[in-house]
């Protein structure tokens, strides 16, 4: 169990984000958060550099490589306390090993931050030698952050050693600058992510295909991805007059689609813990989603929201349905979700509880020192 710091003790912070806290992705965007939310006032100084990089893949370890000689300049002048690293699956375990491999060679304690959706299926996918690498990777660490309660049991059972030292800290969002109008006459049916198979696109088509021959809904797919292939399917299923698809949309839209959506659909085969739920929820919308990552901790089925199974078109379809002809239920579960939002799932408690664990595995360097000079 950690112990709260004093909030006056002056922490130098090093943060490895895939973009440094400006890109588009779910992690960067909670980084983002964060560094704005510590802004205001912590007592601790917090930089976020890229460890990735927005652009090719391939010179993505140049950025690792520049973050290491960051971190060993920083060291030099005493400029940084711990390094905390943000990790998912396949490179961006490799490219963060090298990270924390540097922070231990330096003295710098580090805190890993466990965001990847597949994270399970990678790390049993290894080599026995690169498994090795990678639980010594988690051991090493001074602490180590989780989304949920069933990334804190798989993290325990893959790297026992640290088990008392994993905590779960939710994802979090702000509460929306624009007040809430909904879709008006038309139920706003709203899915925000990565556009492809994982995020279960295919299926929400197929869904809305299935509900054409109901009244009163519209439909967003904005995000990335497998953009001019949805539109493709939407126009050959004659989908096109009742469902947008913006492509990728800038944080102002995003905000803009939240504020005239009634509900968010999510219908994912694997996720840790969704960023767009979060933001659905904290604006008040109705959520349709999959049990799968840490959903289940912060969605319960027709209290806060409706769960589906994954890949499921006849339960996702009954679902939507029920929220656009049942406006009593699509209030009832909208106002239960912005309630969990206030309570557990917005930015100051996060930015505390993450503020918390920076000076606990600060606090274990200094006591590892004394024990060195104790000797």
């Amino acid at each position: 169990m950690l112990q709260r710091a004093p909030t006056d003790q002056k922490l130098n912070v090093m943060v490895a984000t895939p973009s440094g806290g400006r890109g588009q992705g779910g992690v960067d965007r909670v980084m983002a958060a964060l560094r704005d939310e510590l802004a205001r006032g912590s007592g601790i100084r917090a930089r976020f550099l890229s460890s990735r990089g927005s652009g090719h893949v391939a010179f993505s370890p140049f950025f690792a490589i520049a973050f290491c000689l960051r971190l060993a300049f920083a060291r030099c002048f005493g400029r940084v306390d711990v390094v905390h690293i943000n990790i998912a699956s396949h490179g961006s375990s490799y490219r963060k090993m090298l990270i924390a491999a540097c922070a231990r060679r330096l003295g710098i304690p580090y805190v890993l931050h466990l965001h990847g959706a597949e994270y399970k299926e990678f790390w049993a996918s290894l080599h026995p030698f690169l498994g090795s690498l990678v639980k010594r990777f988690f051991e090493g660490a001074a602490h180590v952050i989780v989304l949920g309660r069933v990334w804190r049991d798989f993290v325990a059972s893959r790297a026992p050693a640290m088990a008392d030292r994993i905590t779960v800290v939710p994802n979090a969002t702000g509460v929306p600058t624009l007040p809430h109008l909904g879709g008006g006459d038309s139920v706003h049916i709203l899915f925000l992510g990565r556009i492809g198979d994982r995020k279960g696109v295919p299926q929400l088509g197929e869904a809305l295909l299935r509900m054409k021959g109901l009244p009163g809904w519209r439909a967003t797919i904005a995000g990335d991805g497998a953009v001019e292939a949805a539109r493709a399917r939407a126009a050959e299923i004659g989908l096109l007059d009742r469902v947008a698809i913006p492509g990728w949309v800038g944080p102002d839209d995003v905000a803009l689609l939240l504020a005239q959506a009634d509900v968010l659909v999510l219908p994912s085969f694997a996720e840790n813990l969704p960023v767009s739920v979060i933001e659905g929820m904290a604006a008040g919308l109705a959520i349709v989603a999959t049990p799968v990552g840490a959903v289940e901790d912060i969605v319960a089925d027709e209290q806060t929201g409706l769960l589906v199974p994954p890949g499921d078109v006849d339960a996702l379809t009954a679902a939507l349905t029920r929220l656009v002809v049942d406006e009593p239920l699509r209030t009832r579960l909208g106002q239960a979700a912005l309630a969990v939002h206030r309570e557990r799932l917005d930015l100051p408690p996060f930015a505390a509880s993450i503020a918390d664990i920076w000076r606990a595995a600060a606090r274990s360097r200094t006591r590892d020192l004394a024990v060195e000079r104790g000797r």
